[in-house]
């Protein structure tokens, strides 16, 4: 299998190494006993409960984020693009409510998704550049991340199967915004396109360094095990 860290590599908007090799598992929920986490009904270990239900709500977020650019944009390739990109997202949560499903269990209702965070410590995209410069920074660091969770002993089969059929989907993510942005760079100029995904991705730093520090538990179910398995 492909190391985790070499999953976007050949994919990455502009050259030079790539800031993404640590990926983000965790964000900020409530705890248990506090609204807004739904009773267990089954023996599946509470970490990978959560951690699936997140894979969950983030995918759900994304695909609304994409549904409403996509509304707002000209009939045109991007906007074409944006319509297979937030369709894509909103299937991704159905897999995961699907796997969910299978494994005896219910998703959780958690009430911050991953771009909250990401959104408030990057700042508000200015225009359309800068968001596929972000959508760029955020699909390369779930590419990894998912690529990363595929390496931790006896996973699952429907967790196996819902990691890999998704991470199909997001290579061409990873792919098309890459092209977008690289054709803005005639608009934008190069230098003003590189600088943009650069601050995304120091805003995508501090947020997984943040979410590490609070999350140590949960974050160990991913980077420990995967790291044994190497």
């Amino acid at each position: 299998m492909t190391a985790p860290d070499d999953i976007a590599s050949d994919e990455e908007p502009f050259d030079g190494p790539s800031a993404l090799d640590d990926p983000t598992v965790v964000l900020p929920v409530p705890a248990p006993g506090r609204p807004g986490l739904a009773p267990a009904r089954s023996t599946m270990g509470d970490t990978q409960r959560w951690l699936l239900s997140f894979y969950r709500t983030s995918e759900i977020s994304g695909a609304l984020f994409f549904g409403r650019l996509a509304r707002a944009q000209r009939p045109g390739p991007i906007q074409q693009d944006l319509t297979h990109h937030f369709a894509d997202e909103a299937q991704h949560a159905r897999y995961w409510t699907d796997c969910l499903t299978e494994l005896d269990t219910e998703p959780l209702k958690l009430g911050v998704a991953y771009q909250d965070q990401y959104l408030a410590a990057a700042g508000l995209p200015a225009n359309l550049m800068e968001v596929l410069a972000i959508t760029s920074v955020f699909e390369r660091r779930v590419i990894n991340q998912y690529a990363r969770h595929l390496t931790v002993p006896e996973l699952e089969p429907a967790v196996t199967r819902t990691l890999t059929r998704i991470m199909q989907d997001e290579r061409w993510h990873i792919s098309w915004v890459r092209q977008a942005l690289k054709n803005m760079s005639a608009e934008y100029g190069r230098d003003t396109v590189k600088a943009a995904v650069r601050r995304f991705e120091r805003a995508d730093r501090e947020v997984y360094a943040a979410t590490i520090s609070e999350h140590e538990e949960r974050v160990s179910f991913i980077l420990d095990r995967a790291g044994s398995a190497r």
